[in-house]
């Protein structure tokens, strides 16, 4: 499926992410290899995604590739809004 990422989701992510994440932080790389993220940390970003978004994530949404990069939550949101 080919989605529209809406450029104002990103930049809501990023400002997230850039709470434990360096600010230099490419929408491809991988958060969980940076070694910030932990699973409490983990927890906490699909607790955001849910409320700043008003999304409900399911159980097979809660998939690690789903969090790993920038452009990964743009399109999990995406899926979910769209």
């Amino acid at each position: 499926m080919d989605t529209k990422i809406r450029p104002d989701n990103k930049t809501r992510i990023r400002t997230f992410l850039g709470t434990r994440c360096p600010a230099d932080l490419r929408d491809d790389d991988d958060i969980f290899e940076t070694g910030l993220v932990n699973s409490l940390f983990a927890m906490q970003l699909v607790l955001f995604v849910e409320q700043e978004f008003a999304i409900e994530l399911d159980n097979e949404d809660l998939e690690r590739d789903n969090f790993r990069t920038v452009n990964a939550i743009a399109e999990l949101v995406e899926r979910h809004v769209g």
